[in-house]
């Protein structure tokens, strides 16, 4: 008897997923919850202190006092403040002078680190090490080189070189101890900006370069038609983070002169520190805190547009 064999295909039912399993298939609900964490730790250590600071500006809130809210009036008086307008104009001339110290020193030390050089990895980290050294710790050491008794600089060009007989008084007297400020400053932001560019430095093809000479470029015109461009990118972020810290600088200033002599050397931070905590006006203080930010947001944007112009990369413009 001839077996039969049936070929009719056969109905099985499929399992159907549950509602969590769907849920968790989700592209979208998987990058929401990957994104949960760090959204907590923004409106925790960004956004509450970003919408206090706000509140505290439009009220009249002091230390040890809940104030009651007055409205634009903190920023109204800060219009008629000739100490305020100071510290804007200084915070101005602060960033500018120091960023364009820092960038130009800080080209010439990465260009410099570039090429084949004995211990270049030595120097490398040698390079470093203001950056990686404690605010406070490396003010604290200008305060002393600055100081007019005990200054490194005055004793050896009084003492040594017997150039003058008195000693120097860097922070004294209102314009020594801005220019003091801006010396420190660039000091301690070079490293970041040798190395960041150094980076960028490192990304660019000798082959570039050699076709250059090739044709026969002189070294100006290659660090013009090949560096810069390809260079761009990474000088626009740069740049910006380097506006961003400089203009919100607060340890260097206050630990060398806290603002003096006469305000003449207050940063908008500084200012507004001592406005809410030593003079205990918290609401003047966020008010002075939240007039930096237009500032900020402004370095942010160039940042943004600097990096989306992406035919700098091969030296064109943009898109």
């Amino acid at each position: 008897m001839d077996a039969t064999v049936d070929t009719r295909p056969r109905f099985v039912p499929q399992r159907q997923e549950s509602w969590l399993a769907r849920l968790f298939d989700s592209k979208p609900f998987l990058v929401t919850l990957c994104m949960l964490p760090t959204a907590g730790l923004l409106v925790v250590f960004l956004t509450y202190p970003l919408g206090l600071g706000l509140w505290l500006s439009l009220t009249d809130t002091t230390i040890g006092q809940r104030g009651s809210y007055i409205g634009l009036e903190n920023f109204q008086s800060l219009m008629d403040d000739p100490v305020f307008w100071n510290a804007v104009w200084y915070t101005i001339f602060y960033t500018a002078v120091a960023t364009a110290g820092k960038f130009l020193l800080g080209l010439w030390l990465a260009l410099l680190l570039n090429h084949h050089v004995p211990f270049k990895a030595f120097l490398r980290a040698i390079v470093l090490l203001p950056w990686i050294v404690p605010t406070v710790l490396s003010s604290i050491a200008w305060w002393w080189i600055y100081d007019p008794q005990f200054s490194i600089i005055s004793y050896v060009v009084v003492n040594v070189l017997h150039l003058r007989e008195h000693y120097y008084d860097f922070l004294g007297s209102p314009w020594p101890a801005r220019w003091s400020l801006i010396v420190a400053n660039v000091w301690r932001g070079i490293p970041f900006v040798a190395i960041t560019l150094l980076a960028g430095l490192q990304t660019i093809s000798p082959s570039l370069y050699e076709a250059a000479l090739l044709d026969g470029a002189s070294g100006w015109q290659k660090f013009r038609r090949i560096t810069v461009p390809l260079l761009m990118p990474i000088l626009s972020v740069a740049l910006t983070l380097s506006v961003l810290f400089t203009f919100s600088d607060f340890q260097l200033v206050y630990a060398i002169t806290r603002g003096g002599p006469f305000n003449s050397t207050h940063l908008m931070a500084t200012l507004a520190f001592q406005r809410a905590i030593p003079g205990s006006q918290l609401g003047e203080g966020a008010a002075i805190a939240v007039s930096m930010i237009p500032f900020l947001v402004l370095a942010t944007l160039l940042c943004f547009f600097g990096v989306g112009r992406r035919k700098w990369q091969q030296g064109g413009g943009n898109d």
